[in-house]
């Protein structure tokens, strides 16, 4: 992206200085950035060219949305920068084209019956609809109440779109299992799902000099630096992330803990609250 026009969302653009990679794409340096919560320029781009946001669009296909993807500019250049943004969409149609699946069939054979992960998935099965929690937004005066908006059925829709970076719907307990498969080294119930060298290269900093706050980026993960490890009590080398409705969740390989929060919220203005909760838990460590 060159110049950006905000009254009408044209723009102009200048070449890359090389393509995108793969490790551009797990890092989130490709220059690529969010439907809805990118950047005001990738908002507006990508809103006038109805690239959904992986939630609330499931009768699209997820090879459409992709393809039309690729043909919009880059918010910067190759790794140039950290920018949060589609780049997991993307790899989950990568692995459609090389494994000739659809990503829901992948991650059903490949992860979730390896590990257990018996109540997770991109579209419930009725019978478990009854399962499935409310979501709650917040009024002017940030009072919770309700939210009746498209997030709320999503789980419930005979869906087609399978993003790879956001829709699935799981437990706690499953998503557990599938941190403490990468805390054991890529192992989990006798099943070898990663190598452990796998699962270094996934934890190590993967961008360099850049930083995500006082954070580092590996491959999918927020690495606890020892500036971040100042800040809150996680150990030197944590992994994190989280979700939309306010989900958190991190490993610890020197303390040997994982933590999960999952919370049922959008829009979310309790932004500490996941912090308070890793206090919480590392002020009851004593050993």
């Amino acid at each position: 992206l060159d110049k950006f026009n905000e009254a009408d969302s044209t723009y102009s653009t200048i070449p890359a200085k090389r393509e995108v990679t793969i490790r551009d794409l797990l890092t989130h340096t490709s220059g690529i950035s969010y439907a809805g919560i990118g950047t005001k320029e990738a908002n507006a781009i990508y809103a006038k060219n109805n690239i959904p946001s992986g939630i609330g669009t499931p009768n699209a296909k997820l090879a459409d949305a992709i393809n039309a993807l690729a043909k919009l500019p880059l918010m910067h250049q190759p790794a140039e920068k950290w920018t949060y943004g589609l780049n997991t969409d993307i790899l989950g149609y990568l692995v459609e084209v090389v494994s000739g699946q659809d990503l829901e069939t992948f991650f059903q054979d490949r992860i979730f019956k390896a590990l257990g992960m018996t109540d997770t998935y991109f579209y419930l099965p009725e019978a478990k609809f009854n399962r499935l929690p409310f979501v709650y937004a917040e009024d002017k005066n940030k009072n919770i109440i309700k939210s009746f908006d498209i997030y709320q059925n999503f789980p419930k829709q005979k869906g087609t779109y399978y993003a790879g970076g956001a829709g699935l719907s799981g437990t706690t307990l499953d998503y557990a299992k599938f941190l403490q498969m990468m805390l054991n080294g890529g192992k989990f119930n006798n099943t070898q799902l990663l190598s452990p060298a796998i699962v270094r290269m996934m934890t190590s900093n993967q961008i360099g000099n850049l930083n995500v706050g006082y954070r580092k980026f590996g491959l999918g993960f927020a690495l606890t630096t020892e500036q971040e490890a100042a800040r809150v009590p996680l150990s030197i080398g944590s992994f994190e992330w989280g979700g939309i409705f306010g989900t958190s969740y991190w490993a610890d390989p020197k303390e040997k803990i994982i933590g999960l929060l999952m919370t049922q919220k959008y829009p979310n203005s309790y932004a500490d609250l996941a912090e308070k909760y890793k206090v919480l838990v590392y002020q009851a460590l004593v050993k």
